[in-house]
């Protein structure tokens, strides 16, 4: 038996950490199918999602890694380029993964086969480009790097990144939209924790950009040679990033996606007339009920709660709020909540109450919430609310 080697490098540590992102990818791709419930669309697409990721650092790996591309050369050259499919999926993958996780009524539809598409255009390119022509050619092409600074094979890279940028900004509107729709069931946005989504998006679409401007630097090059130098920095980079992300979107779909609050998706209809959703009278009727029993003082009062309480069809409620009061109902329910803690604050009876304790006794959860409205619907802050009634009282 010959001793081992320890001249040789297959991985430097660039390589290490591209190494630890695929295999994190994949075990946490297993373990979702071992654990998923299969019912849970959102945890399919993300498991999918993972596996997909999983594919782009073993690409890099064979494309560029220190030795390892020469390994993979010798022993698996029909491997070349297949694992880059993974660029034309993940991000269409991802915001399946987000749709499925925020729409309650999400199912796929034919109109989704178009993210297809870009997975379709590289299987006949690189098909048609590499794999129909002769082994001892594709073996050249590999070996000699010719193929992957070829004009065509660069303009399919960037068009890969380009893709990846446009879903990485599709997501981005989806949780814009998915934060809008909950206003029209919520009365407080406090409880529904979307930040980390949102910034999960910016993240991954960051990343997404920096690829695209590298793959961009190499399309410039192929008419006016650059110094490549700062953008092989830019790709690292990705690289570290990309694993922060993936250990990100791992651990919070284990912490929220289980207990994440979904809406209804918005099915484009027919534009109805809007006579028919002017009933004063039932509006009436709804505001005298709302002030009488004010049950807008519950912190966590939602549309159906409040539908409920009304005896009032959720749908019909909602058409109500939007069409009569020209508001969503987290505007709506607030504005009952900034005239009780007006009328609090400038009433002798509650001199001594801390703005705080009216804030949190008419519903609202947090006090930045509580200025923004007072100070829009008011004009004036709450404090000075109280100033302007405590020196009007005095004076007289």
């Amino acid at each position: 038996m010959e001793p081992l080697d320890f001249s040789s490098v297959l991985f430097n540590f660039h390589d290490v950490i591209l190494l630890m992102t695929a295999m994190q990818c994949l075990f946490c791709f297993l373990l979702l199918c071992v654990t998923m419930d299969r019912n849970t669309k959102s945890t399919l697409f993300l498991a999918l999602f993972l596996f997909a990721h999983a594919l782009i650092p073993i690409n890099e790996l064979i494309m560029w890694g220190a030795e390892f591309k020469v390994t993979v050369r010798n022993l698996l050259p029909s491997l070349y380029f297949a694992p880059a499919i993974a660029y034309y999926i993940d991000g269409a993958l991802l915001f399946l993964c987000f749709k499925a996780l925020v729409f309650k009524n999400f199912s796929l539809a034919k109109t989704d086969l178009v993210h297809l598409v870009p997975l379709l255009t590289y299987t006949l390119f690189i098909w048609l480009a590499f794999y129909s022509q002769p082994e001892y050619l594709r073996l050249d092409m590999i070996s000699s790097e010719s193929f992957v600074y070829s004009a065509n094979y660069v303009y399919m890279e960037f068009f890969s990144k380009l893709v990846r940028v446009f879903y990485a900004i599709a997501c981005y509107f989806l949780v814009s939209q998915y934060s809008s729709l909950l206003q029209d069931t919520n009365s407080n946005m406090e409880k529904v924790h979307i930040a980390w989504l949102r910034a999960l998006v910016i993240g991954f679409a960051l990343v997404m950009i920096s690829e695209t401007i590298l793959a961009g630097a190499k399309i410039i090059n192929i008419f006016s040679e650059l110094s490549l130098q700062q953008f092989s920095n830019i790709g690292l980079t990705g690289y570290y990033a990309t694993f922060v992300l993936v250990n990100l979107l791992v651990f919070t779909a284990v912490r929220y996606f289980a207990v994440f609050e979904q809406v209804n998706e918005v099915i484009p209809t027919k534009k109805a007339n809007d006579e028919q959703f002017l009933q004063p009278e039932l509006a009436s009727q709804v505001d005298m009920a709302i002030r009488e029993r004010k049950i807008y003082m519950e912190p966590d009062i939602t549309l159906d709660t409040l539908a409920e309480s009304l005896s009032i069809v959720p749908r019909d409620l909602s058409t109500l709020v939007n069409r009569h009061f020209g508001v969503n109902f987290y505007e709506f329910i607030n504005r009952y909540r900034i005239e009780e803690a007006k009328r609090m604050l400038m009433s002798d009876e509650y001199r001594s109450t801390t703005i705080t304790e009216i804030y949190l006794e008419v519903g609202f959860n947090s006090k930045s919430v509580f200025y923004t409205f007072f100070k829009k619907l008011e004009g004036i802050t709450p404090s000075q609310c109280r100033h302007a009634s405590a020196a009007s009282s005095t004076a007289i």
